[in-house]
């Protein structure tokens, strides 16, 4: 069993975040980090990738809707990405790159003190790209627990960018919020578990890491990028509004 893990969801290719995070002594001393995926779909993808690869057995991955993205891309199972960036961060990818996130789980559990077994995954349980938010209905959440074995009582998916903590239907459920491109409020956002859940916020040099991704970055459009952003300028209720549709309200009974 555990006994502190940090979580770090959302990343999006965005090293000068990262490195703030990394840099937090409750991360920095955590037992283990667990990456909850959409690592690397950013203006800073290969840096981001070899940091992380650097420290070894610490961090557990998992693979997000725009890691898995980027590998079809590279591999022409799909022609175009929805975000502009990631076609972009797809071609800077190196051969080991690739197979890194083609290894990648979809989820995995571990024992966490004071949660039980948790299970970590990107979006939902059972698919990357699904949403559910934290005023999303109770049998919505039935339905993305579906399967669920029992005795896994605490749920931590990131995928929407916006941090939470809720319980639905006696789980526990968490949300660490994104590192790079955060909705609603500036920082790097993440989660340290165990024996409770505390739900952080890094605060860095805006300013220097959007000059640093401007001079670092080949991404044609980085400075447009940088300032949307690291700045998050998509307030919470502009993100909700967008995703809301998602999450199978509109057809609810």
């Amino acid at each position: 069993m555990l006994n502190r893990v940090a979580v770090l969801s959302d990343i999006h290719g965005v090293l000068p975040a990262l490195e703030a995070v990394l840099a937090e002594p409750d991360v920095s001393t955590a037992e283990h980090i667990v990456l909850t995926g959409d690592i690397s779909a950013g203006p800073q993808p290969t840096q981001v990738l070899d940091l992380l690869t650097s420290l070894g057995d610490r961090i557990s991955w998992i693979s997000g809707n725009a890691d898995r993205e980027l590998l079809e891309y590279r591999q022409g199972q799909r022609g175009t990405i929805p975000d502009p960036i990631a076609s972009w961060a797809a071609e800077q990818l190196r051969e080991d790159h690739l197979n890194l996130l083609s290894s990648l789980p979809r989820s995995l559990s571990l024992s966490v003190d004071g949660l039980g077994e948790v299970l970590f995954c990107h979006a939902t349980p059972r698919d990357d790209e699904e949403v559910v938010l934290v005023d999303s209905r109770l049998d919505r959440w039935e339905e993305v627990f579906n399967g669920l074995d029992a005795d896994i009582r605490t749920v931590v998916c990131g995928h929407t960018h916006m941090p939470f903590v809720r319980l639905a239907h006696g789980r526990l459920v968490i949300n660490p919020g994104s590192i790079g491109m955060p909705y609603g409020r500036t920082g790097a956002h993440w989660a340290l578990l165990g024996p409770g859940v505390e739900l952080r916020t890094t605060h860095f040099d805006l300013q220097a890491a959007a000059t640093r991704l401007s001079q670092d970055s080949s991404y044609p459009d980085i400075t447009e990028w940088a300032d949307y952003y690291l700045y998050a300028r998509a307030t919470d209720a502009d993100a909700l509004t967008a995703f809301a549709p998602r999450d199978g309200r509109d057809h609810s009974p």
